[in-house]
């Protein structure tokens, strides 16, 4: 009997992921990582900045993001570490102190699939003459928790953050080639919608879900946000309190004045000047270079 089950085992061969915790990590990470550092390039690029400025932005929040997010990985993994340990030692405390009662929760536990005492009753005495297993019978069955892996709260903080990073340099990958931002955001919104795409493409696939639509439903969000980011900067932009300008020419004239200044008092009483004239005069439009220092400074 004993040989036949050995046989049937050995041939019977079945395919399970035994990725599933990574798999996870990973769609964490990317799928932030793709959305949030192209929502503020887009947002940045609404406002006019610079393809550098975009850059230099994108690549900080890129790495505050991964140490972020994968800090947060760390944080949760051991958070599950430990309460398997504290539900660990309640239980190893209650089928010392009581072990009928830990006895009983099996009958009912086994019950619940349609066995019958007289089917169960063995098997709940086999267990209490098997301590371990009955410590790990009620930490599965009856509070559903497994053992983690010791590594595991390391792996998914440098997994998530790993991920984050590939996925946050998918959009700002143009801005590094494209010296202008407003053309840089249209190459940086067709490869990011093809990245999400695809990820989210293999996101269903591996999540059981149906591929094509969760492809769709992972670009949806990633326009949503960058659309959302842009439009906010273009509002902020048209706002009349913070449009100094209206000649090209002045801007440029007000900038190369700000680089003069080198006393920070003399600044900050140029700022105060600014404000107090505006708020007297209600003169938002005032000479090119008190603004541009009152603006830039």
């Amino acid at each position: 009997m004993e040989a036949e089950k050995q046989s049937l085992l050995n041939n019977h061969k079945e395919h399970h992921s035994s990725a599933g915790e990574i798999v996870r990590d990973i769609i964490i990470g990317v799928s932030d990582g793709l959305t949030v550092p192209f929502a503020l390039a887009a947002g940045l690029s609404g406002a006019n900045a610079t393809s550098s400025i975009v850059l230099t932005a994108g690549i900080a929040e890129v790495a505050a993001g991964a140490i972020s997010m994968g800090l947060g990985g760390y944080l949760a993994a051991q958070s599950e570490a430990d309460h398997y340990a504290r539900e660990l030692q309640r239980e190893q405390d209650e089928i010392n102190t009581v072990p009928d009662t830990e006895a009983a929760e099996v009958a009912e536990i086994l019950a619940e699939y349609g066995i019958e005492p007289h089917e169960y009753t063995p098997v709940v005495n086999a267990l209490r003459k098997r301590p371990q297993a009955w410590l790990d019978f009620m930490m599965k069955f009856e509070l559903g928790l497994e053992k983690p892996d010791p590594k595991r709260a390391l792996h998914s903080a440098l997994t998530i953050a790993l991920a984050y990073i590939v996925g946050g340099f998918v959009p700002l990958s143009p801005y590094i080639f494209i010296e202008k931002a407003q053309d840089a955001v249209i190459a940086s919104v067709f490869v990011t919608i093809i990245a999400l795409l695809i990820f989210g493409y293999g996101k269903g696939h591996f999540t059981g879900n149906k591929p094509l639509k969760s492809a769709l439903q992972t670009a949806l969000i990633g326009a949503i946000a960058s659309a959302a980011a842009f439009g906010m900067a273009k509002l902020v932009q048209n706002d009349p309190v913070l449009t100094c300008w209206d000649d090209p020419e002045l801007e440029l004239e007000s900038i190369q004045f700000l680089t003069c200044w080198e006393d920070p008092d003399l600044k900050l009483e140029l700022i105060q000047a600014v404000v107090e004239d505006s708020l007297v005069n209600d003169d938002r439009h005032t000479t090119s270079s008190e603004c541009c220092v009152g603006f830039m400074c």
